[in-house]
């Protein structure tokens, strides 16, 4: 907490969006998330809404929005369908209600169990995963130009229930939300700075104006190239911004040189290549430089520059996390182990 109010705190925070089961089960067999956020000593734990689904597939199923998705072996299922398809179809649906009975059971569960010992995280969303998601990617790239008042309706539904949930999950005792509404691939934003800024950038600050109102502390992620719009992001009022993504071109240093006056940073070793497949004295010498680049003067949070995936080595992500505890506190020396041993540093 004392990161995102960019303060210096006694030693770096480290938390991950997501650690895949299998890397998980390496490190910890037969753990929970839970146990696993504990055993690894994290500074924050992350949930979300619960929201019902039904089986559609042998591998797929329909969620409480009506997205159809399909797992593939990966952490995360994939989207392959949504609802609407049309504006008239726009017109006639209904999002979950966010006042449903048990909508927040994950969150008042991690409340009592971890409220005060660890910060506790809410995913929510902003302004274009939901859209995204309900219409299809290729269908709102074109939705933009062909029918700009269907695009518009669904960012403003988004923003409408995820400030609603959001005064939920406030009542309940989350400290902060995180939305992962990605914008950008690594080559540049999905859409001009012109078209970000005339359809998406006033629900984006609405709805992080409204989150900031609740008492909410705000992380924003974004991978890929921001820099075309990385302004608006930053202006529209967030706390944090991550992962700064190391294989799109975002240098940490120079997002902290530029805006660490005015945010957070969360970020930013490379799960595309080192954490993957660099050894772990590579993975050692870019988290040192992640924390050189990005910790001084405190306001930063050490994570991957995405997350644990499934093709992250477990063995690269131990090197990480023991390079942080070696090195992240403050205040810093890059030069020493600060009295500690080796002794047992793989175990």
């Amino acid at each position: 907490m004392a990161a995102l109010r960019r303060e210096e705190p006694d030693r770096i925070p480290h938390f991950e969006w997501a650690v895949d089961r299998k890397v998980r089960e390496v490190l910890c067999p037969g753990c929970s998330y839970e146990e696993f956020v504990v055993r690894m000593d994290w500074d924050a734990i992350l949930t979300a809404p619960n929201f019902t689904k039904e089986k559609t597939g042998p591998d797929e199923f329909r969620n409480e929005w009506g997205v159809v998705r399909r797992y593939t072996g990966e952490e995360d299922p994939f989207p392959i369908s949504g609802p609407i398809k049309t504006l008239e179809d726009f017109r006639r649906y209904t999002p979950p209600d966010p006042h449903a009975p048990g909508r927040y059971a994950s969150l008042e569960a991690c409340v009592k169990n971890f409220k005060g010992k660890k910060a506790i995280g809410v995913h929510l969303n902003d302004v274009f995963s939901i859209p995204r998601y309900l219409l299809g990617f290729n269908e709102i790239m074109e939705a933009i130009y062909d029918c700009p008042e269907l695009v518009e309706g669904l960012i403003e539904m988004s923003v409408n229930v995820n400030l609603a949930m959001a005064k939920e999950v406030a009542a309940r005792g989350a400290d902060f939300v995180f939305t992962g509404d990605d914008y950008c691939s690594t080559q540049a934003p999905f859409f001009s700075p012109d078209i970000f800024r005339r359809m998406f950038n006033p629900g984006l600050k609405r709805v992080m104006t409204g989150f900031k109102e609740l008492g909410l502390y705000v992380i924003k992620h974004c991978d890929g190239n921001l820099w075309p719009i990385i302004d608006m992001v930053v202006d529209s009022g967030i706390d944090c911004l991550d992962p700064i993504d190391p294989v799109a071109g975002m240098d940490i240093g120079a997002v902290k040189a530029k805006y660490g006056n005015r945010i957070a940073i969360k970020g930013n070793v490379n799960c595309a290549q080192t954490l993957t497949f660099g050894s772990v004295s590579d993975v050692i010498a870019e988290t040192k430089e992640v924390i050189r680049k990005a910790a001084p003067g405190g306001g930063f949070i050490l994570s991957s520059g995405n997350s644990i995936h499934s093709a992250v080595k477990p063995e690269n992500y131990l090197a990480m996390l023991h390079t942080l505890r070696m090195y992240g506190q403050y205040p810093l020396s890059l030069e020493h182990w600060q009295g500690k041993t080796t002794d047992g540093f793989w175990a």
